[in-house]
């Protein structure tokens, strides 16, 4: 497609044109219960954290401060959706394409690092039990969670500045349902040399450095779960890890998914598929993996539910 000597003032979001009609109606309807259920389960995970001193402990600590980035992530990002779906194709400013771009890049930035603290967690209390409560005492947990946040809001604003000093003069079109960081850059006119390079720099302690420290952390983890001699001991000690282990692999297998599907061709809306799966899924599994597999919040569950 060539390109317009004009300026670009709104871009255009396409969703899902394959779909419309009836199909548009019932994807619209999933995707709304979706994030109904996703504001309820982590809200419901928000409020036990915080009132239930069963819970008072950093796991749940952690876990809490995941559901709230999880809300605001799939906010930033499903309502607009929605509209895009119901509209067959919606328009959005310049400018709200750039924050919404900002803020899904900072809050997925965030949600490595988040993940990568809940590991190193993990790894303290199977691998130094003895020095666990005083390594990561409420001090440290506090630090590490404002670290999380600060620090990738603090690296996306350098992207974010990038962004605002693109020129758009040619076609507005986005073939997707957001403003992804890829296809919004895709039509600026200006070069986007400097920002590439940058998002490449990054992505080094944003994603790469979480990743390999999730994976070294396990491993240590794994190394002392099978010195346990006792297979009671080895189950119990695995069941304190595997929830977290689930939403690990849950979330880094759709992130890399998307990444690994080439977006050009009739792969665009296989792209688009998995990039909805990478926003939804773990969202909304999270807090179930969680209430399922752990016992201290079955029992706070199940005390809730006797009660209502």
């Amino acid at each position: 497609m060539s390109k317009h000597n004009h300026t670009v003032y709104d871009f255009l979001l396409l969703g899902f044109p394959q779909i419309n009609g009836i199909n548009a109606v019932i994807v619209f309807l999933l995707i709304l219960v979706a994030y109904i259920m996703i504001l309820v389960l982590n809200s419901m995970i928000i409020v036990l954290v915080s009132t239930r001193p069963q819970l008072f402990s950093p796991v749940y600590f952690f876990l809490q401060k995941l559901s709230i980035n999880e809300i605001v992530l799939v906010t930033v990002i499903i309502p607009n959706m929605l509209r895009v779906i119901w509209l067959e194709g919606a328009t959005i400013s310049i400018m709200c394409c750039i924050a919404q771009t900002y803020l899904s890049v900072a809050l997925g930035c965030s949600e490595c690092h988040l993940l990568t603290v809940m590991s190193y967690d993990r790894y303290l209390a199977i691998c130094n039990p003895l020095r666990y409560s005083t390594i990561m005492n409420i001090k440290r947990q506090h630090s590490l969670v404002i670290y999380c946040w600060v620090f990738d809001f603090l690296v996306t604003q350098i992207t974010l500045n990038f962004l605002c000093q693109l020129q758009f003069c040619g076609p507005n079109v986005i073939d997707h349902f957001f403003c992804d960081l890829g296809p919004f850059i895709e039509l600026a006119c200006s070069s986007t040399y400097a920002l590439q390079l940058e998002i490449f720099i990054f992505a080094v302690p944003v994603i790469i450095i979480p990743f390999i420290l999730v994976v070294i952390s396990y491993i240590c983890v794994f190394t002392t779960i099978l010195g346990i001699t006792s297979k009671t001991g080895r189950k119990k000690t695995f069941s304190t890890c595997s929830s977290h282990l689930s939403v690990v692999t849950m979330y880094y297998g759709t992130l890399i998914a998307v990444y690994l599907v080439p977006p050009s061709g009739n792969s665009l809306t296989i792209n688009k598929v998995i990039a909805l799966l990478y926003i939804v899924v773990p969202p909304l599994f999270n807090p179930i993996i969680y209430s399922l597999k752990n016992q201290e919040m079955r029992v706070v569950m199940g005390k809730l539910l006797s009660i209502n």
